[in-house]
C-alpha cells in the first residue's frame, strides 16, 4: 500500500518528504522487503530527501530480517559517512543480523562500540549478542555478558537465559546449564519448554 502511494505521488507530480520515504521503507521493513527498503534508500538522494536516522534504521532492520548481515554493516558505516549518528536501534539491528548468521565476534564488536559511542546497551543488545555466541559456540562467552548484564543492573530476559543455556548445551557444559535454570528460578523468570530442553540435553 505505502509503495502504490508512492508510486501515485510521483504520477501527479507530488513531492516526496523524507516522511513520506520513511512511511514507505518502514511498510517494506515490516514486511522483510529488504531490497525495496534499499532501492527507495538509494531514491532518495535523487529526489532531494535526506535520509534521517529514521530511514537507516528501517533499512537496517530490514536487512536483519533478510538476514544480510554484511549489509546491515555496511549501511551503519554509510550512515556515519552521511553524518547521521547511528543510534541503540541501528545497533540492536545489526547485532541481529550478525546473530541470526552466528557471526559472534561482529555482533561483540557492535556491542562493544555501543559502549565507545556513549550509548547503553539494553535487554535487545545483550540477548541478541548472546544469541549470536550461541549459534557460535561460544558458551562462555555468552555467560560473560550475562554477568554484564548483572553487573549493569539488566535484567536477563528469557530469551537471553535460553540462548545462553543453549549455548552451554552446545558446548557439553551441563554443570552451567543447569546453574542458569536455576537462576532463573531464583529470578522468577519463567524457563520454556526449550530452555528445559537444551538444559536437559547439556
Amino acid at each position: 500500500h505505502a509503495l502504490h502511494l508512492l508510486g501515485e505521488m510521483s504520477r501527479v507530480s507530488v513531492a516526496r518528504s523524507v516522511v513520506t520515504y520513511n512511511a514507505a521503507i518502514s511498510a517494506c521493513e515490516k514486511s522483510g522487503e529488504w531490497v525495496i527498503a534499499l532501492v527507495l534508500l538509494s531514491q532518495m538522494a535523487c529526489r532531494g530527501a535526506t535520509p534521517d536516522d529514521i530511514t537507516f534504521n528501517a533499512v537496517i532492520s530490514a536487512c536483519e530480517k533478510g538476514g544480510r548481515w554484511s549489509l546491515a554493516l555496511d549501511l551503519l558505516t554509510l550512515m556515519a559517512n552521511r553524518r547521521v549518528r547511528p543510534d541503540r536501534i541501528s545497533f540492536n539491528a545489526a547485532i541481529s543480523a550478525c546473530a541470526k548468521s552466528g557471526r559472534w565476534h561482529l555482533a561483540l564488536c557492535l556491542l562493544g562500540r555501543l559502549v565507545e559511542d556513549a550509548i547503553h546497551p539494553d535487554n535487545i543488545s545483550y540477548s541478541a549478542a548472546i544469541s549470536a555466541c550461541e549459534k557460535g559456540g561460544q558458551w562462555e562467552r555468552a555467560l560473560i555478558l550475562l554477568n554484564q548484564m548483572s553487573a549493569i543492573r539488566l535484567d536477563a530476559s528469557r530469551i537471553s537465559y535460553s540462548s545462553a543455556i543453549s549455548a552451554c548445551e552446545k558446548g557439553g557444559q551441563w554443570q552451567p546449564a543447569l546453574d542458569l535454570l536455576g537462576s532463573m528460578f531464583d529470578l522468577d523468570v519463567m524457563p520454556t519448554e526449550i530452555t528445559y530442553n537444551a538444559a536437559i540435553s547439556a
